[in-house]
């Protein structure tokens, strides 16, 4: 179950095992509670991380849970894993990647973004809300976010 791969805590490729978990914040009191999490062993189950992520939403939607927003980094920012949230009825917010082709065939990096809002059109998915987020060192970011009824 050990495997290469890049950690964010360490900024490089390390051996460890991959766990793909779900949690639940509450703003209010900065709790945080495991809901679920899965072991990523793509050799022995034969599931992606994506697959797993999907999974985990689908049964916390059996378990009644309702959040007010479904936050994840750009790995799991995939097409399916952006409509699956939708089929359940609830918001996400997330990073894209500079490359993602919005707008009808144009690089996200290439459109003017503001850092108050501009709407965009997502490729097979459809119209999203971006923020551009400049970081002190310089590294832009743009946030996405899908409101329900939007």
């Amino acid at each position: 179950m050990v495997h290469y791969q890049y950690s964010g805590n360490e900024h490089d490729v390390i051996a460890g095992i991959g766990l793909v978990n779900l949690r639940w914040h509450n703003l209010t009191t900065v709790e945080s509670i495991p809901i679920d999490y899965r072991i990523y062993d793509k050799d022995s189950d034969g599931k992606t991380k994506n697959t797993h992520f999907s999974e985990m939403l689908a049964l916390a939607k059996k378990r009644g849970i309702i959040p007010e927003a479904v936050v994840m980094d750009a790995w799991y920012s995939s097409l399916d894993n952006l409509k699956s949230i939708r089929s359940h009825g609830w918001v996400w917010v997330t990073t894209l990647r500079k490359n993602r082709i919005v707008n009808h065939n144009k690089q996200l990096n290439k459109l003017d973004i503001s850092e108050e809002e501009t709407p965009i059109h997502l490729r097979g998915y459809g119209w999203v809300t971006v923020f551009k987020f400049t970081a002190k060192n310089g590294c832009i970011d743009y946030i996405h976010e899908f409101r329900t009824g939007t």
